[in-house]
Protein backbone atom coordinates (compact mmCIF):
# COMPACT_ATOMS: atom_id res chain seq x y z
CA UNK A 1 0.00 0.00 0.00
CA UNK A 2 1.39 3.40 -1.03
CA UNK A 3 0.34 6.43 1.01
CA UNK A 4 0.99 9.79 -0.67
CA UNK A 5 0.36 13.24 0.81
CA UNK A 6 -1.56 15.12 -1.90
CA UNK A 7 -2.36 18.28 0.09
CA UNK A 8 -1.18 19.76 3.37
CA UNK A 9 -2.50 22.82 5.21
CA UNK A 10 -0.19 24.49 7.73
CA UNK A 11 0.71 23.91 10.43
CA UNK A 12 1.53 20.29 9.61
CA UNK A 13 4.79 18.38 9.54
CA UNK A 14 3.96 16.72 6.23
CA UNK A 15 4.29 18.21 2.74
CA UNK A 16 2.62 17.38 -0.55
CA UNK A 17 4.57 14.58 -2.18
CA UNK A 18 5.65 12.87 1.03
CA UNK A 19 5.13 9.11 0.75
CA UNK A 20 5.18 5.97 2.83
CA UNK A 21 4.68 2.27 2.22
CA UNK A 22 2.24 0.45 4.49
CA UNK A 23 2.85 -3.29 4.83
CA UNK A 24 0.13 -5.85 5.51
CA UNK A 25 1.29 -6.16 9.15
CA UNK A 26 0.75 -2.42 9.71
CA UNK A 27 4.42 -1.41 9.57
CA UNK A 28 5.05 1.95 7.86
CA UNK A 29 8.18 2.85 5.89
CA UNK A 30 8.46 6.52 5.00
CA UNK A 31 6.86 9.74 6.28
CA UNK A 32 3.35 11.15 5.84
CA UNK A 33 2.99 13.05 9.11
CA UNK A 34 3.30 12.71 12.87
CA UNK A 35 2.48 9.71 15.01
CA UNK A 36 -1.26 10.34 15.14
CA UNK A 37 -1.51 10.83 11.38
CA UNK A 38 0.43 7.60 10.98
CA UNK A 39 -2.11 5.88 13.24
CA UNK A 40 -4.96 6.96 10.95
CA UNK A 41 -3.00 5.97 7.85
CA UNK A 42 -2.37 2.56 9.40
CA UNK A 43 -6.04 2.02 10.31
CA UNK A 44 -7.58 3.17 7.03
CA UNK A 45 -4.72 1.86 4.90
CA UNK A 46 -5.29 -1.66 6.24
CA UNK A 47 -8.99 -1.26 5.46
CA UNK A 48 -8.13 -0.22 1.90
CA UNK A 49 -5.83 -3.23 1.60
CA UNK A 50 -8.67 -5.53 2.66
CA UNK A 51 -11.10 -4.05 0.11
CA UNK A 52 -8.37 -3.52 -2.51
CA UNK A 53 -9.89 -0.15 -3.33
CA UNK A 54 -8.09 3.24 -3.15
CA UNK A 55 -9.16 5.76 -0.54
CA UNK A 56 -8.62 9.47 0.05
CA UNK A 57 -7.95 10.10 3.76
CA UNK A 58 -8.35 13.62 5.14
CA UNK A 59 -7.06 14.21 8.68
CA UNK A 60 -8.05 17.39 10.51
CA UNK A 61 -7.65 18.65 14.08
CA UNK A 62 -10.48 18.11 16.54
CA UNK A 63 -12.19 15.67 18.87
CA UNK A 64 -12.12 12.05 17.66
CA UNK A 65 -14.71 11.46 14.94
CA UNK A 66 -14.94 10.36 11.33
CA UNK A 67 -17.23 10.71 8.36
CA UNK A 68 -17.22 8.76 5.12
CA UNK A 69 -18.38 9.12 1.56
CA UNK A 70 -17.67 7.12 -1.57
CA UNK A 71 -13.91 6.77 -1.90
CA UNK A 72 -13.06 9.17 0.93
CA UNK A 73 -13.01 9.45 4.71
CA UNK A 74 -12.42 12.44 7.00
CA UNK A 75 -10.95 11.82 10.46
CA UNK A 76 -10.73 14.32 13.31
CA UNK A 77 -7.47 13.85 15.15
CA UNK A 78 -7.07 15.21 18.72
CA UNK A 79 -3.28 15.33 18.58
CA UNK A 80 -2.89 16.98 15.18
CA UNK A 81 -1.03 20.28 15.59
CA UNK A 82 -3.58 22.14 13.50
CA UNK A 83 -4.14 22.44 9.79
CA UNK A 84 -5.09 19.39 7.76
CA UNK A 85 -3.52 16.76 5.58
CA UNK A 86 -4.96 14.73 2.71
CA UNK A 87 -3.38 11.38 1.91
CA UNK A 88 -4.15 9.11 -1.03
CA UNK A 89 -4.09 5.45 -0.06
CA UNK A 90 -3.41 3.21 -3.04
CA UNK A 91 -3.43 -0.57 -2.47
CA UNK A 92 -0.83 -2.60 -4.31
CA UNK A 93 -1.60 -6.29 -4.05
CA UNK A 94 -0.13 -9.24 -5.93
CA UNK A 95 -2.10 -10.82 -8.75
CA UNK A 96 -4.46 -13.49 -7.42
CA UNK A 97 -2.81 -16.91 -7.79
CA UNK A 98 -4.77 -19.71 -9.42
CA UNK A 99 -3.29 -23.21 -9.19
CA UNK A 100 -4.24 -25.36 -12.17
CA UNK A 101 -3.59 -29.08 -11.91
CA UNK A 102 -2.89 -30.67 -15.28
CA UNK A 103 -1.40 -29.92 -18.67
CA UNK A 104 -4.50 -30.79 -20.69
CA UNK A 105 -5.88 -28.49 -23.40
CA UNK A 106 -8.36 -27.06 -20.88
CA UNK A 107 -5.52 -26.36 -18.44
CA UNK A 108 -3.53 -24.61 -21.18
CA UNK A 109 -6.56 -22.56 -22.18
CA UNK A 110 -7.06 -21.53 -18.54
CA UNK A 111 -3.49 -20.26 -18.43
CA UNK A 112 -3.95 -18.25 -21.62
CA UNK A 113 -7.30 -16.69 -20.75
CA UNK A 114 -6.49 -16.20 -17.06
CA UNK A 115 -3.49 -14.03 -17.82
CA UNK A 116 -5.77 -11.57 -19.63
CA UNK A 117 -7.86 -11.31 -16.45
CA UNK A 118 -4.85 -10.33 -14.36
CA UNK A 119 -4.55 -13.73 -12.68
CA UNK A 120 -1.30 -15.51 -11.90
CA UNK A 121 -1.77 -19.02 -13.26
CA UNK A 122 0.46 -21.83 -12.02
CA UNK A 123 0.25 -25.16 -13.84
CA UNK A 124 1.31 -28.18 -11.83
CA UNK A 125 0.46 -31.83 -11.27
CA UNK A 126 -1.60 -33.22 -8.41
CA UNK A 127 1.28 -34.47 -6.30
CA UNK A 128 3.21 -31.19 -6.48
CA UNK A 129 0.24 -28.88 -5.96
CA UNK A 130 0.70 -26.73 -2.86
CA UNK A 131 -2.41 -24.54 -2.56
CA UNK A 132 -2.55 -21.96 0.21
CA UNK A 133 -5.30 -19.99 1.92
CA UNK A 134 -4.31 -16.80 0.09
CA UNK A 135 -4.74 -18.44 -3.33
CA UNK A 136 -7.77 -17.40 -5.35
CA UNK A 137 -8.52 -20.86 -6.70
CA UNK A 138 -7.46 -24.41 -7.40
CA UNK A 139 -8.77 -25.92 -10.61
CA UNK A 140 -8.16 -29.59 -11.37
CA UNK A 141 -8.11 -30.25 -15.10
CA UNK A 142 -5.93 -33.37 -15.27
CA UNK A 143 -8.44 -35.99 -16.47
CA UNK A 144 -7.95 -38.44 -13.60
CA UNK A 145 -4.30 -37.79 -12.68
CA UNK A 146 -3.59 -36.67 -9.11
CA UNK A 147 -7.04 -35.21 -8.57
CA UNK A 148 -7.81 -36.30 -5.00
CA UNK A 149 -4.59 -35.08 -3.29
CA UNK A 150 -4.86 -31.66 -4.88
CA UNK A 151 -8.56 -31.24 -4.07
CA UNK A 152 -8.09 -32.35 -0.47
CA UNK A 153 -5.12 -30.01 0.02
CA UNK A 154 -7.07 -27.04 -1.35
CA UNK A 155 -10.14 -27.73 0.79
CA UNK A 156 -8.08 -28.12 3.96
CA UNK A 157 -6.18 -24.92 3.19
CA UNK A 158 -9.44 -22.99 2.79
CA UNK A 159 -8.94 -22.00 -0.86
CA UNK A 160 -12.16 -20.11 -1.68
CA UNK A 161 -12.78 -21.58 -5.16
CA UNK A 162 -12.08 -25.27 -5.78
CA UNK A 163 -13.21 -26.86 -9.04
CA UNK A 164 -12.91 -30.19 -10.85
CA UNK A 165 -13.13 -30.56 -14.61
CA UNK A 166 -15.00 -33.84 -15.09
CA UNK A 167 -18.33 -35.23 -16.22
CA UNK A 168 -21.15 -34.98 -13.72
CA UNK A 169 -21.03 -38.70 -12.95
CA UNK A 170 -17.25 -39.04 -12.64
CA UNK A 171 -16.95 -35.76 -10.78
CA UNK A 172 -19.49 -36.88 -8.19
CA UNK A 173 -17.55 -40.12 -7.65
CA UNK A 174 -14.25 -38.26 -7.18
CA UNK A 175 -15.77 -35.77 -4.74
CA UNK A 176 -17.42 -38.57 -2.75
CA UNK A 177 -14.04 -40.30 -2.37
CA UNK A 178 -12.28 -37.27 -0.84
CA UNK A 179 -10.97 -37.74 2.69
CA UNK A 180 -12.60 -34.56 4.04
CA UNK A 181 -15.89 -33.82 5.77
CA UNK A 182 -19.16 -33.33 3.92
CA UNK A 183 -19.14 -29.53 4.28
CA UNK A 184 -15.79 -29.39 2.54
CA UNK A 185 -16.90 -31.77 -0.23
CA UNK A 186 -19.87 -29.51 -0.91
CA UNK A 187 -17.49 -26.67 -1.74
CA UNK A 188 -16.12 -28.41 -4.86
CA UNK A 189 -17.55 -27.06 -8.11
CA UNK A 190 -18.02 -30.09 -10.33
CA UNK A 191 -18.59 -30.01 -13.22
CA UNK A 192 -16.43 -26.89 -13.14
CA UNK A 193 -17.73 -23.72 -14.74
CA UNK A 194 -21.00 -22.06 -15.65
CA UNK A 195 -23.27 -23.86 -18.06
CA UNK A 196 -22.52 -21.78 -21.16
CA UNK A 197 -22.85 -24.69 -23.57
CA UNK A 198 -19.16 -24.56 -24.47
CA UNK A 199 -17.45 -27.53 -26.12
CA UNK A 200 -13.91 -26.50 -27.04
CA UNK A 201 -11.13 -26.25 -24.44
CA UNK A 202 -11.17 -22.46 -24.70
CA UNK A 203 -14.94 -22.33 -24.23
CA UNK A 204 -14.75 -24.64 -21.20
CA UNK A 205 -11.94 -22.53 -19.75
CA UNK A 206 -14.03 -19.39 -20.31
CA UNK A 207 -16.97 -20.90 -18.40
CA UNK A 208 -14.68 -21.83 -15.48
CA UNK A 209 -13.09 -18.38 -15.29
CA UNK A 210 -16.55 -16.76 -15.48
CA UNK A 211 -17.63 -18.85 -12.49
CA UNK A 212 -14.44 -17.92 -10.64
CA UNK A 213 -15.04 -14.20 -11.28
CA UNK A 214 -18.64 -14.53 -10.05
CA UNK A 215 -17.55 -16.33 -6.88
CA UNK A 216 -14.86 -13.77 -6.10
CA UNK A 217 -17.41 -10.98 -6.52
CA UNK A 218 -19.85 -12.79 -4.22
CA UNK A 219 -17.20 -13.18 -1.52
CA UNK A 220 -16.31 -9.48 -1.74
CA UNK A 221 -19.94 -8.35 -1.48
CA UNK A 222 -21.01 -6.42 1.65
CA UNK A 223 -21.99 -8.82 4.41
CA UNK A 224 -19.96 -11.73 3.02
CA UNK A 225 -17.73 -13.42 5.59
CA UNK A 226 -14.15 -12.11 5.35
CA UNK A 227 -11.32 -14.61 5.10
CA UNK A 228 -7.61 -14.77 4.46
CA UNK A 229 -6.04 -11.64 3.00
CA UNK A 230 -9.45 -9.98 2.62
CA UNK A 231 -10.14 -9.85 6.36
CA UNK A 232 -10.09 -6.37 7.88
CA UNK A 233 -7.75 -5.65 10.75
CA UNK A 234 -9.51 -5.16 14.08
CA UNK A 235 -9.61 -1.71 15.62
CA UNK A 236 -9.39 -0.41 19.19
CA UNK A 237 -9.88 2.89 20.99
CA UNK A 238 -6.91 4.65 22.57
CA UNK A 239 -8.11 5.15 26.18
CA UNK A 240 -5.98 8.28 26.59
CA UNK A 241 -7.05 10.42 23.61
CA UNK A 242 -10.05 8.49 22.27
CA UNK A 243 -8.65 7.87 18.79
CA UNK A 244 -9.57 4.78 16.82
CA UNK A 245 -6.45 2.77 15.91
CA UNK A 246 -5.61 -0.51 14.21
CA UNK A 247 -5.24 -3.35 16.72
CA UNK A 248 -2.04 -4.77 15.22
CA UNK A 249 1.45 -5.33 16.59
CA UNK A 250 2.82 -2.33 14.67
CA UNK A 251 0.56 -0.03 16.72
CA UNK A 252 1.91 1.17 20.10
CA UNK A 253 0.44 -1.12 22.75
CA UNK A 254 0.84 -2.57 26.24
CA UNK A 255 -0.47 -5.60 28.10
CA UNK A 256 -2.57 -4.68 31.13
CA UNK A 257 -4.62 -7.00 33.35
CA UNK A 258 -4.62 -9.72 30.71
CA UNK A 259 -5.72 -7.43 27.88
CA UNK A 260 -3.82 -5.65 25.12
CA UNK A 261 -4.38 -1.90 25.00
CA UNK A 262 -3.53 0.06 21.85
CA UNK A 263 -2.50 3.71 21.48
CA UNK A 264 -2.19 6.26 18.71
CA UNK A 265 1.37 7.10 19.76
CA UNK A 266 4.11 6.38 22.26
CA UNK A 267 3.08 9.60 24.02
CA UNK A 268 -0.37 8.22 24.85
CA UNK A 269 1.19 4.92 25.87
CA UNK A 270 3.56 6.73 28.25
CA UNK A 271 0.63 8.68 29.76
CA UNK A 272 -1.24 5.44 30.35
CA UNK A 273 1.74 3.71 31.95
CA UNK A 274 2.26 6.68 34.26
CA UNK A 275 -1.28 6.41 35.69
CA UNK A 276 -3.15 3.37 34.31
CA UNK A 277 -5.93 3.59 36.90
CA UNK A 278 -6.94 6.93 35.44
CA UNK A 279 -7.75 5.30 32.13
CA UNK A 280 -8.91 1.80 33.11
CA UNK A 281 -12.55 1.40 32.16
CA UNK A 282 -12.36 4.08 29.47
CA UNK A 283 -13.91 3.01 26.12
Amino acid sequence: MRATVVRAQRPTSAHAGDTALLHADGHLDGFVGGACVEASVREYGLRALSTREPLLLRVIAGEPSHSTEDGAVEVSNPCLSGGAVEIFLEPSVPAPRVVVVGTTPVAQALATLGAALGLELELTDGTDAAPGRDDAALIVASHGHGEEPALEAALRAGVPYVALVASRVRGAAVVASLNVDEDQRSRVFSPAGLDLGGKTPAEVALSILAQLVAERARLRAPGAPASGASAQAATAIDPVCGMSVAAVDATAHVAHDGATIYFCSTGCRAAFLADPERYVGQP
